[in-house]
């Protein structure tokens, strides 16, 4: 009859395994997939890597077709003189560079202020004289160097002006000259789909009238700053009668277009025909059609920028072009982008190939995949295909690894997983085409291993009986030790140095108190006190002896070896104040809303490190793991000590030989303990290297150490000088410690000595007279 029960438990649990076997798997590999629809940007930047690692590894071949950047570098800067540059100065820029050949000349810079070198302008900065008013009127009569740019501009044709959108208001809406159609979607404005921002910064309306196109220079990064496609459109938030938000092209594909002398109006194909939103993101652009070119995008209207690292070879130094060094006909069918590389003029971006590009290269490399006709594309579909195929491998494993066991599965998982980053490969090196095997592969990772852990649960059973057993009173590391070598259940012990601590609540009393009515009140409080404070000691690899009412005991470099045991213990130790801290700050708010008085919680904390006597210690019918030893006693006695010297952490003369040059640390007395005949050197922790190594806690362990030793050399004047010293230091130096109680006990101190003085043969000992 006895055996009944226990047999129908373990029938229970084994078919609540067996479900598990699927359920769990299942809600794994759902939840891959939800992750995936929505595209987080976890997963989103993982895809981002993949693609950026093809690119590194086979980028595109450069083939000159003709692009050329006219570079605004650092010679151009030292010999033309600082930027902006006067725009006659750009009027013959673009004269030599007409004459030499180029077909369009693209600015990527915004003409937005007046040229502050025009005559009626500049003579406003000229000293005043008798004649300045005559300067002035004859000044008037001198061409505007603006107007005369536009003027240059239509006359020699084919130059592509540049036009920012921002997020900042706009004052003047920008020529449109470049606009759009849109087929493929009934009843919705391109705006719907892709960026919209909110202003922008414009040319000068003379010049912008004058150019034959005017397009955007956005290059817009990735979250990780990186730039890996580039809206070929955007939209400006001001709604237009009839048309809606006005659209406006990017650079190169204005460019682009000028160059085909194409019409005007390009054509916007989008993805979606029937007007209904999808289940996926797939709705939205799929290719503009400009002049005889088809250019495809992404869903939002961007281009995929297939790199081919930087190429000094396209670029030619606007110095060279002024200077007459160009010959006529040097750019004979080129189409030219004038843009910069200066570091001062912060247009550097970053791309998969290079941590540092010039923007203007981003648009020359786009405009140079538009002549080609060659692509990089990830079209709408690719993300519905890449979710499916996760779904249908992804059940797969779940059914069959509890009927397969785990070793087919990962056989045939790692051949599809393979398989799958083959075939991305091809598609990307044959076709261009970008496709994420990785985060499927991961997935697929995630499910299997759960799959198989969970049969793996049914071995470990005795292990975890052990763990369930000493889990409530031993340390997470004996615990592991325990479960893998049972027989060490024994009696004995070992002599270890360690470092123990001792926790203690203060003014538990008053606490207790406050919860006479509410006992399960108390409880709550106490372990939610004591699970942070434990969870500090357990991360810096700490063992927990035992919990005594509000105290807790803990100790390093057993069972297991602690190299640096002194330092994890007060590291632990600045942690359990840190964790304090914010529980007190919570139940500061709690009691706030709740309308009741709020009591904070405060603790002291002793540690000591020395010879101690550790192991399994009681008799054969109980026993528990611990530690025995003078050590032991002592960091008791200092953590009572903590509340008489004012300060949170006291540190006996072992721990601070051990640890402070690394940690912020200062003497406090030269003390006899109760129960004690041989007096002991006590210290404070006070913060951590990062303080320790402050100017200003350099200044104030001197002076400190100053006002002790004169104290013991009985020097009551200069001792008590340096008392108000050193507490103005610390008061300024820390903000969460508080040295008054410490320093204003030594001042009373050493009045007390003034009108008693000690014996001659004082030694500077103090006698507690309390644990």
């Amino acid at each position: 009859m006895t055996d009944q029960p226990n047999t129908s438990r373990r029938l229970s649990r084994t078919r609540i395994l067996l479900w598990l076997h699927y359920l769990v798997p299942l809600a794994v590999l759902l939840a891959c997939v939800v992750l995936r629809w929505q595209d987080v940007p976890l997963v989103g930047q993982l895809r981002m890597s993949v693609f950026d690692t093809y690119q590194r590894i086979a980028p595109r071949d450069f083939e000159d077709v003709g692009v050329r950047i006219i570079d605004i570098d650092e010679p151009s800067l030292e010999k033309m003189g600082q930027w902006p540059w006067p725009r006659t100065r750009l009027a013959e820029l673009v004269y030599r560079l007409r004459l030499a050949g180029a077909q369009v000349v693209g600015f990527d810079m915004v003409f937005a202020e007046p040229d502050r070198t025009s005559p009626a302008r500049v003579v406003h900065d000229w000293p005043k004289t008798d004649n300045t008013k005559e300067l002035e009127k004859l000044a008037e009569t001198l061409p505007d160097h603006d107007l005369l740019f536009a003027e240059f501009i239509n006359g020699v044709g084919q130059i592509v002006t540049a036009v920012q959108l921002t997020t900042q208001p706009f004052e003047t809406l920008p020529r449109q000259v470049g606009n759009f159609s849109v087929s493929g979607e009934t009843g919705r404005q391109l705006a719907d789909f892709i960026p919209v921002l909110p202003g922008a910064t414009t040319n000068l309306a003379a010049i912008e009238d004058a150019a034959a196109g005017n397009a955007l220079i956005n290059v817009s990064p990735e979250q990780d700053g990186v730039v890996r496609r580039v809206p070929l459109m955007l939209a400006l938030d001001h709604d237009e009668p009839l048309i809606g938000k006005p659209v406006y092209p990017t650079l190169s594909m204005e460019v682009f277009r000028v160059l085909q002398n194409a019409p005007r109006t390009m054509n916007v194909r989008l993805s979606g025909a029937s007007g209904t939103t999808r289940w996926t993101t797939s709705e939205g652009v799929s290719a503009i059609r400009v002049g005889a070119a088809t250019i495809p995008t992404d869903q939002s209207g961007q281009m995929w920028v297939h790199f081919t690292g930087h190429r000094p070879d396209r670029y030619i130094s606007a110095a060279d072009v002024l200077d007459g060094s160009l010959p006529v006909g040097a750019l004979e069918n080129t189409v030219v982008l004038v843009g910069t590389s200066a570091a001062g003029l912060l247009d550097l971006r970053s791309s998969p190939l290079d941590p540092v590009l010039p923007g203007v290269e981003v648009h020359a490399e786009m405009l140079e995949q538009m002549l080609l006709g060659q692509f990089l594309t990830r079209p709408y579909w690719i993300a519905e295909i890449e979710t499916l195929v996760l779904l249908l491998v992804g059940m797969f494993f779940v059914l069959a690894i509890p009927r397969l066991g785990a070793v087919w599965p990962a056989l045939i998982g790692g051949s599809m997983t393979i398989a799958a980053i083959g075939f991305s490969w091809w598609a990307y090196i044959s076709h261009q085409i970008l496709i994420d095997p990785v985060y499927a592969a991961i997935s697929l990772i995630a499910v299997y291993l759960i799959a198989s852990s969970i049969g793996f649960m049914r071995t470990e059973g005795e292990r975890n009986q052990v763990r369930a057993a000493f889990g409530n009173y031993l340390s997470p590391a004996l615990v592991e030790q325990l479960a893998r070598h049972p027989e060490r259940l024994r009696l004995g012990g070992e002599t270890r140095n360690m470092t123990l601590l001792f926790c203690d609540v203060r003014g538990f009393t008053a606490i207790s108190e406050g919860f006479k009515s509410n006992p399960q009140g108390l409880t709550r409080l106490i372990n939610r006190l004591l699970t942070p404070l434990s969870k500090a000691i357990l991360d810096h690899e700490g063992t927990i002896d035992k919990y005594m009412g509000d105290c807790i005991m803990a100790f390093w470099n057993a069972p297991l070896d602690v190299p640096d045991h002194a330092g994890h213990a007060c590291q632990s130790a600045l942690a359990m104040f840190d964790a304090l801290g914010h529980l007190n700050a919570r139940r500061a708010e709690e009691a706030a809303e709740d309308g009741i008085d709020y009591l904070p919680l405060n603790v002291g904390i002793g540690i000591n490190s020395g010879d101690c006597l550790v192991g399994n210690m009681g008799s054969d019918q109980r026993f528990d793991y611990s530690v025995l030893g003078d050590a032991v006693n002592l960091a008791a006695r200092l953590e009572s000590q903590s509340k008489n010297y004012g300060v949170g952490i006291v540190i006996g003369a072992e721990t601070a030989r051990e640890v402070g040059d690394r940690f912020a640390v200062l003497e406090l007395d030269l003390i006899t303990v109760k129960g004690k005949t041989e007096a002991v050197r006590i210290f404070t922790l006070l913060g951590d290297d990062v303080l320790a190594h402050e100017d200003g806690f350099g200044v104030l362990r001197q002076k400190h150490g100053d006002m002790i030793a004169r104290y013991r050399d009985q020097d009551w004047d200069g001792a008590e000088t340096l008392t108000h010293e050193c507490r103005l230091i610390a008061s300024d130096l820390m903000d969460q410690v508080d040295l008054t109680t410490f320093y204003n006990m030594y001042r009373d101190r050493i009045a007390a000595f003034r009108n008693t003085p000690p014996p001659e043969d004082w030694d500077g000992v103090f006698i507690a007279t309390s644990k």
